[in-house]
């Protein structure tokens, strides 16, 4: 648990964050970054989606400050400055979403070593989701956790869906699931898209920071998913639909503008959470927790009340 690169001001978050390497069980080196917080009620373990980072959080670490709540956040394998496994460090990939629960049991080390406040909580966004759901199915530390647009589904059209799944596959066998997925961009998204045409946020001022942390740090970024990340992903969205619900307490919020998700798994999901809350975002996209201030404070608010009764 060496020191590792901190971006502090490009993150924009409260005062004191730090970052460390760590080590996975099978040798990969990935990133943790800490908001402590004087005092604080626990510590919210906010799970990043493909290809985010620490810093990109900075922000969400302050609205978490504000509650009385500390911050830890983590570059995944394959994103962020946790070792990447491709010749083409832009190009996502994993070969299986266990692989990331390898990164979730080195954080968790980590945490106790470190003696972050407890209680602990977990805040899962996009594939960030769908690997802190993994995590509840099993033994976890959390007292209660909240979501935003999990991926507990890729979003494909119905047509293209088993062309997807055939292609994705025979990428394993053949050996070419390295390869970047038809249709793919080879940039970041936040630099090759428009404000206006883009999916992520309606919120001009969170896409100017997204897209100056990108153009500042290009190491962080990440383009594409492999061919390989998308037969891993199908597979495991798949396996955990066919699980019951956590017995944990979890709000779970969705934009109703979401076109990166598969939204119909979070619905049927949340269905079936007795002890889950599913609250609608009407103007909102994919990233509720980039989105315009008021639409963040419901957020924080919700999720943190949450937290509260689990103190």
């Amino acid at each position: 648990m060496s020191e590792a690169p901190f971006h502090d001001r490009l993150a924009d978050g409260p005062a004191g964050g730090y970052a460390r390497w760590l080590q996975a069980a099978d040798g990969v080196q990935i990133r943790v970054g800490v908001w402590p917080q004087e005092a604080a009620k626990g510590t919210v373990f906010l799970l990043p989606g493909r290809t985010e980072y620490v810093e990109k959080y900075g922000r969400a670490a302050g609205d978490l400050a504000q509650r009385g709540y500390a911050t830890l956040a983590i570059d995944w394998r394959g994103q962020g400055l946790a070792d990447r496994g491709l010749d083409d460090p832009m190009t996502g990939h994993v070969g299986d979403f266990a692989e990331y629960q390898l990164d979730m049991a080195a954080v968790l080390t980590f945490a106790r070593v470190e003696g972050l406040p407890q209680p602990w909580f977990l805040m899962g966004h996009s594939m960030g989701g769908c690997i802190g759901l993994r995590t509840l199915m099993g033994d976890h530390p959390f007292k209660a956790a909240a979501f935003s647009a999990p991926m507990w589904g890729i979003l494909i059209a119905a047509w293209m869906r088993p062309m997807a799944i055939a292609l994705s596959t025979a990428s394993r066998w053949l050996r070419f699931d390295d390869r970047l997925v038809p249709g793919s961009k080879e940039v970041t998204y936040v630099l090759s898209s428009p404000f206006l045409a883009n999916t992520l946020t309606t919120d001009p001022e969170m896409w100017d920071y997204m897209r100056q942390q990108a153009l500042a740090c290009p190491d962080l970024v990440l383009a594409g998913p492999s061919l390989g990340w998308l037969q891993a992903a199908l597979t495991e969205c798949h396996a955990l639909s066919l699980m019951p619900s956590p017995d944990l307490a979890i709000v779970t919020a969705l934009g109703l503008q979401e076109r990166i998700i598969d939204t119909a798994p979070v619905h049927a999901r949340m269905a079936r959470w007795p002890k889950g809350m599913l609250s609608l975002y009407p103007a909102a996209e994919h990233e509720v927790m980039m989105e315009r201030p008021a639409t963040r404070e419901r957020f924080f608010d919700e999720s943190c009340a949450l937290f509260d009764l689990h103190l």
